[in-house]
C-alpha cells in the first residue's frame, strides 16, 4: 500500500472512532435529579396571585389581578421522591379582574381540565405548572374578537421557581406556553408562543400556622 493510501485509511479510521466516540458521548445518560420531599405530607393548601399575572401573545397582553387554585401535597410517602420532583393535582386556577392592553377589547379566561404542580429541590427549587391540552382559553371580545388557546396540541410545562417562606411564593418569569390563536382583524394570529409571568403566595389551608415547604 502506498504511503498515500496508508494515511488516508488512518485518517478515515480516526474519524471513525472520534464518530463512534461522540455517539457514545452523547448517548450517556443524564445524572438523576436530586431528592425532594414537601412538607407537612397531607395537608391542602392554597395559591393566591400576589400583584397581577400576564399572558403576552404577539401584541396583545391580557392581564389579571385575580387568580387562586386550590390543592394538596401528596400523603406519605408520596410526598417525597428519592430522584425527582413531587407533584400535586390542583384545581384549574381562576382568572378574573381582567383587562387587554388594547383598548376596546375585553379578554375573559376560562381554564379546564387536570392541572398540577411538580416541586423539585434543588438551588434554585423548581416549580413546573403542568397545564393540560386547551387547559386555558383566552377569549376577547370588542373592537378584535380573538381566541387564544394554551397548549393546543399537548399538555405544556410552564416553568417557575418555588421559595421556602412564610408564606412560601411560587414565581414565573417569562416562561413560555404554546397557543395558537384564532380570529380575524386585531388577532395576533401569527403568535405560536405566549409568556406568563405571576407570582402566587400559598398558604397551608389545614393549619394557616403551618407554612408550605419543599426539601430534600
Amino acid at each position: 500500500m502506498s504511503r498515500t493510501r496508508t494515511a488516508l485509511a488512518l485518517g478515515m479510521a480516526a474519524a471513525a472512532a472520534l464518530t463512534v466516540a461522540s455517539a457514545t458521548a452523547t448517548a450517556s445518560p443524564l445524572p438523576l435529579a436530586g431528592s425532594t420531599t414537601v412538607t407537612p405530607a397531607g395537608h391542602a393548601f392554597k395559591a393566591t396571585l400576589s400583584g397581577k399575572a400576564t399572558l403576552k401573545a404577539g401584541s396583545v397582553t391580557v392581564t389579571c389581578t385575580v387568580s387562586v387554585s386550590t390543592g394538596t401535597v401528596p400523603a406519605a410517602p408520596g410526598n417525597q421522591n428519592p430522584a425527582g420532583p413531587v407533584s400535586s393535582p390542583i384545581t384549574p386556577p381562576t382568572y378574573s379582574s381582567c383587562t387587554s392592553s388594547v383598548w376596546g377589547v375585553t379578554p375573559t379566561v376560562t381554564t379546564s381540565g387536570a392541572w398540577s404542580v411538580s416541586m423539585q429541590h434543588g438551588s434554585p427549587i423548581t416549580a413546573t405548572l403542568n397545564v393540560p391540552v386547551g387547559g386555558l382559553v383566552v377569549t376577547t371580545t370588542g373592537l378584535a374578537n380573538c381566541v387564544v388557546t394554551t397548549a393546543p396540541t399537548a399538555p405544556a410545562a410552564v416553568n417557575g421557581t418555588w421559595t421556602n417562606g412564610a408564606p412560601p411564593s411560587l414565581t414565573f418569569v417569562n416562561a413560555t406556553v404554546p397557543v395558537t390563536v384564532t380570529g380575524g382583524f386585531g388577532c395576533p394570529t401569527s403568535a405560536t408562543t405566549s409568556t406568563f409571568n405571576a407570582v402566587y403566595k400559598v398558604s397551608d389551608t389545614t393549619n394557616p400556622a403551618q407554612q408550605i415547604t419543599v426539601g430534600p
